[in-house]
């Protein structure tokens, strides 16, 4: 999953990007408000994080243009701001959800994923297709209630196609969302991956997981 982080303390902007590049997100950084927006432009995140008192365009002015821009990615606000009429003014620009520093490194963590799941159209931390369960919060895919052994990359693979069921998954947009930008987008480890998870999940090729649409990508079989 891609994240985006607006801050402009650059410490709390370091810390954020250890901490989720340690959970297994891929992350991009803007230390101001008018990066923060080109970003928010040019890229599909799969949750943007955005302190309101970035220099340049503050957060809400951020949240706003990005919003008449037609970007969708869902928005979690930082603020140091405890009052309550920030944290309305935050939400009515088109914010998703807030949180006030300081706070816990789980609580952030325990937002963010569930502002990707609601935006997945997904509220059960649990999604299910057939025999396949996949945990989201403890990160383990199980068929047929027998948890699977996965590598990081191959979890990521599978979440991010079970999250988005109803799309043809692209191998360039697979990449972007699982990898840092500087990934080699030309390779074929999403293959790899791809063909381990099959083995992995379905042995003896009678579930069929994961579709192929030939020249445009993955999906999800919806029918198991």
């Amino acid at each position: 999953m891609r994240i985006l982080i607006a801050e402009d303390d650059s410490r709390l902007l370091t810390q954020l990007d250890v901490l989720l590049q340690q959970h297994g997100y891929s992350v991009d950084l803007a230390d101001n408000g008018n990066s923060a927006l080109y970003l928010l432009k040019e890229h599909n995140y799969d949750v943007a994080i955005i302190d309101i008192g970035l220099p340049h365009l503050d957060g809400f002015d951020v949240i706003r243009q990005a919003r008449r821009a037609d970007v969708t990615s869902p928005v979690l606000i930082l603020t140091a701001r405890d009052r309550w009429q920030e944290k309305v003014e935050g939400l009515d620009a088109g914010a998703d959800d807030y949180l006030t520093k300081p706070f816990h490194n789980e609580e952030l963590l325990a937002r963010v994923k569930a502002l990707i799941r609601r935006s997945s159209g997904q509220a059960n931390p649990t999604i299910s297709f057939g025999p396949l369960e996949l945990d989201t919060v403890a990160e383990e895919l199980a068929v047929d209630g027998s948890r699977l052994e996965l590598t990081a990359y191959e979890y990521k693979v599978m979440e991010y196609l079970m999250l988005n069921p109803q799309k043809v998954v692209s191998k360039t947009e697979l990449t972007e969302h699982i990898y840092d930008q500087d990934f080699d987008l030309d390779s074929n480890v999403i293959e790899v991956f791809v063909g381990r998870l099959r083995k992995k999940i379905d042995p003896a090729g009678v579930l069929k997981p994961i579709e192929t649409l030939r020249g445009r990508g993955y999906r999800i079989n919806r029918d198991l």
